[in-house]
């Protein structure tokens, strides 16, 4: 759910990989190892790329039951 959730994000928002690893100060293959699902960010990394496109942490890791509870409307991200 991450890899696809990142993957998306990054398009929608016109960054390339390289773009993205540069802003979260890693390898391109770091950052590439995310959006292939090999690899999960640290804790500070994804707050990083939650900030970066002004999601919440639990829509990047696929809570959006959590988060509809609270009201809030994660169809508004993609």
């Amino acid at each position: 759910m991450f890899n696809k959730r990142l993957r998306a994000l990054r398009i929608k928002h016109g960054f390339t990989q390289q773009q993205m690893a540069d802003t979260l100060n890693l390898s391109l293959n770091a950052y590439q190892k995310y959006e292939q699902a090999e690899r999960m960010p640290t804790y500070d990394c994804l707050i990083r790329i939650a900030d970066l496109f002004s999601v919440p942490t639990d829509f990047l890791l696929g809570r959006d039951e959590f988060l509809r509870s609270l009201g809030v409307n994660v169809d508004g991200y993609l």
